[in-house]
């Protein structure tokens, strides 16, 4: 304050400098390399640099995130709601409050101009575009992301100790702590008369129907990929995996379930991670040996049953006990001759953001966080419920 810089403007500007972006494969592998050197010569030295290299890989938005979260979230804004919500709740107060137009004009532009800066912006970018661009969900969930936008607590309040003194400043207050209780109610009858409509009407209302922005790059090519389910299906996932990753063992049996359903493609590309499992390169180049006699999916779920048994004298067993060419197979395997196979995936992995196994797509938009059952059943539901939607009707806003 002294600077004649307000605290707000220097957080904005700081904020602005922090570098976001998803970890790249080959500063992963570069860690992974040093934390192997560490564990060869454990020096203070390589330990240094190992931890370094460990915490680059995360950018500075990431790193501030996890070191200032539970301050900010566990101290600092909760002392500062206490030193700066401070207000008298009396019948005098109330009624002062309640009949100055300082409180009346919080309210009403959290309530009411929320809401119409929220919705009508869209609205009117849909109008003029005429309908190439509009939102990716749906208007009533614009209309909710609106309503609730009125709760205003740590920043209203620094504003309104700006901008107010005395009475004014408890007005203030009272407006702002009002509001967020008329938007809580106000969002809550949105949503409440959304789940009142039909299905199919609700659906649209949340989820819209505009085209989905596909992550997945290239798309899913049937001639090329290797696939389970129908070709029709209205939902496809695409899974990028390592057959000794142990993560992608574990996500195994969540797939199997999800291959139960009848309307449902899965697609397999995969990610072999050499720094970390250094047996994978070679079992995905033996499922495409395997793929070239048309045994793909069988060798796959060989593969991720036997995770700690990938050698070459077992990759060329499983292909005795599924009946292949075996010498066909070994002479495939020792040229490496399905090695640009899986470098293609490989690139497709990296054109797609992927860095780690196993990484989900459904739809072509990639799935973050858990891949357990529930998590990716629901994820399919909302995908198949998108896929229902016509492309082509056009969409009023409102």
């Amino acid at each position: 304050m002294g600077s004649g810089v307000d605290p707000v403007v220097a957080g904005l500007a700081m904020g602005l400098t922090a570098v976001a972006y998803s970890p790249a494969r080959a500063t992963l592998e570069q860690a992974s390399g040093l934390f192997k050197l560490f564990r060869e010569q454990p020096t203070p030295e390589i330990a240094r640099s190992a931890s370094i290299g460990v915490l680059e890989t995360l950018s500075p938005n990431d790193r501030l995130q996890r070191r200032f979260h539970p301050w900010s979230s566990y101290v600092i804004v909760p002392l500062f709601g206490l030193a700066n919500a401070g207000i008298v709740l009396d019948g005098g107060t109330l009624a002062r409050a309640y009949t100055s137009p300082v409180t009346w004009g919080i309210i009403a532009g959290y309530l009411v101009g929320k809401p119409i800066a929220v919705v009508g912006v869209p609205a009117l970018l849909t109008w003029l575009s005429g309908g190439r661009i509009r939102p990716g969900v749906g208007w009533a969930a614009v209309l909710g992301s609106g309503t609730i936008a009125g709760i205003g607590f740590t920043v209203s309040l620094l504003i309104a100790a700006l901008a107010f003194t005395g009475p004014e400043l408890a007005d203030a207050k009272i407006g702002v702590l009002s509001a967020a209780a008329g938007a809580s109610v106000l969002t809550w009858a949105v949503f409440r008369v959304t789940r009142l409509l039909p299905p199919a009407r609700r659906a649209r209302l949340l989820l819209g129907a505009t085209e989905d922005l596909v992550d997945l790059i290239p798309g899913v090519d049937p001639e090329r990929d290797h696939c389970r389910g129908p070709a029709g299906a209205s939902v496809t996932v695409v899974e990028y995996g390592d057959f000794q990753c142990p993560y992608c063992g574990q996500a195994e049996p969540a797939v199997r379930d999800l291959l139960a359903d009848a309307d449902l493609r899965y697609v397999w590309r995969h990610l072999p991670l050499p720094d970390v499992h250094p047996q994978a390169e070679l079992a995905a180049e033996a499922a495409e040996a395997a793929a070239a006699q048309g045994r793909f999916w069988e060798m796959h779920d060989l593969l991720l049953a036997h995770q700690d048994h990938l050698r070459v004298t077992d990759l060329i067993r499983y292909a005795g006990e599924l009946g292949l060419d075996a010498e066909r197979f070994h002479a495939e395997l020792t040229a490496r001759l399905h090695r640009d196979r899986v470098a293609e995936d490989v690139d497709s992995a990296d054109l797609s953001g992927v860095s780690g196994t196993p990484t989900f797509f459904i739809n072509g938009r990639r799935h973050y966080g858990a891949y357990d059952i529930a998590t990716l059943q629901h994820e399919v539901k909302i995908a198949r419920v998108r896929a229902g939607f016509s492309r082509t009707e056009p969409v009023e806003p409102g």
